[in-house]
């Protein structure tokens, strides 16, 4: 299915993209949040439904779900839902049509540079939920296309419902010093995810799409500090207005699913993948723990080592874990003045995550664990946080925090 709309081609102009070169943030362009001297606990336990659920008429009967994917249970919308699976779709069926594809992407409009013309492995990446007819889940299943950095298609899977597979698929970028991404695009995401199911020859009938579900023109956007950092031919590819801006730029979205009912036969991937990373943080950031207010910025700088391994065993249960582990230096800054000057001595922070998951017909948990603790001198600052997502068991996000009173 090609969809030329969806993607300016490029010719191969990103053969010779090897970094996105960022600048950091400065003055109130990130904010940070305030400090809350003491500890504190939040918690929710066997969340209902969110707000805003969708009812949309599919082959077989209506459907309804949320149409954004959350990283809690509080309803508000991340990354919005554009491919809606039928049929053999089972997170792990659909796992398994897209590894078994290569990676030429041509017939369709993709130039053949990184990461359009990979194969889909297992990606690093947050643990998301999702909400439909058999309740909240978690995104057990998540693929990419590419590596983690500098660019890649990212694509995470909820099984909501017998037969009914969600996907949220987004083209991202990461920020150099950091380990997190920022989304360039929805709609060339879902352009790749559409050829390659297309491409595959497991679907049972020709594909479609639903009424609008999401906002559009347009949803979230990207900051004007990352935006005015990206190479013209980044901007080009994702349609993007000229360089600089003044303001965020909108992430262009139709609002639209693209519908595809799958048939069953895909050969089953039990290898079990395996991937490593390293990421140097060397940036400067809004205090990620315990801030004094929006201009309350450090430099952060260390090592972060990322892992994951995902597996089918024999019973045909997919089962991973993952985390990632760090000792960082942090440097109160001076963001008034540019470039920012250290106003403090640096201190020690450790960060840690963990995550589990299975997925095995209508059973599924996903389990994610993060935790931060700094020490600038006097009492720890923490942040322990837990999201556990299950079809069976008890569903619970719990968020801990303990901040020092200020200095006098």
């Amino acid at each position: 299915m090609n969809r030329p709309h969806r993607i300016p081609v490029l010719l191969g102009m990103l053969g010779s993209l090897l970094f996105v070169l960022l600048p950091s943030c400065s003055g109130d362009s990130c904010p940070s949040g305030p400090r809350s001297p003491g500890a504190s606990l939040l918690a929710r336990e066997d969340p209902g439904p969110p707000p805003g659920p969708v009812t949309i008429p599919l082959p077989g009967g209506d459907a309804t779900f949320w149409p954004f994917t959350g990283r809690d249970f509080t309803g508000q919308g991340v990354d919005p839902v554009n491919v809606v699976l039928l049929g053999h779709a089972d997170p792990v069926a659909v796992r398994d049509v897209l590894l078994a594809l290569d990676g030429d992407r041509t017939a369709f409009g993709f130039p053949p540079v990184p990461p359009f013309d990979g194969p889909w492995v297992e990606a690093i990446g947050d643990v998301q939920t999702a909400w439909g007819e058999a309740g909240w889940t978690g995104s057990v299943i998540q693929l990419q296309l590419g590596d983690y950095a500098p660019l890649r298609v990212h694509l995470r899977l909820f099984r909501v419902a017998p037969g009914l597979t969600l996907g949220a698929a987004h083209f991202e970028a990461l920020i150099p010093g950091t380990t997190e991404h920022q989304v360039l695009s929805w709609e060339i995401a879902q352009a790749v995810v559409a050829a390659d199911l297309a491409r595959s020859g497991f679907l049972a009938a020709l594909p479609g799409s639903t009424p609008p579900i999401t906002p559009a023109p347009s949803w979230r956007d990207i900051p004007a500090v990352i935006y005015n950092g990206l190479p013209p031919e980044l901007v080009e590819l994702i349609g993007g207005p000229p360089q600089p801006v003044s303001g965020p730029v909108s992430l262009v979205n139709d609002g639209v699913a693209d519908v595809f009912t799958l048939a069953p036969g895909a050969p089953v991937a039990h290898a079990p993948l395996e991937q490593t990373r390293e990421i140097p943080f060397d940036q400067v950031v809004p205090k990620p723990l315990c801030s004094d207010g929006p201009y309350d910025y450090v430099h952060v700088s260390g090592l972060v080592t990322l892992h994951r391994r995902g597996e089918v065993d024999a019973g045909g249960a997919y089962l991973y874990d993952g985390g990632y582990t760090g000792q960082l230096l942090v440097t109160p800054m001076d963001v008034t003045v540019y470039p920012p000057v250290p106003v403090g001595e640096p201190f020690p922070a450790t960060v840690s995550g963990s995550q589990t998951g299975f997925s095995y017909g209508e059973q599924n948990r996903a389990q994610a664990r993060d935790r931060r603790l700094a020490r600038a001198g006097g009492p720890p600052e923490i942040l322990d946080s837990l999201l556990r997502v299950a079809s069976q068991g008890r569903s619970t996000y719990s968020v801990r925090s303990r901040c020092p009173e200020p200095m006098p």
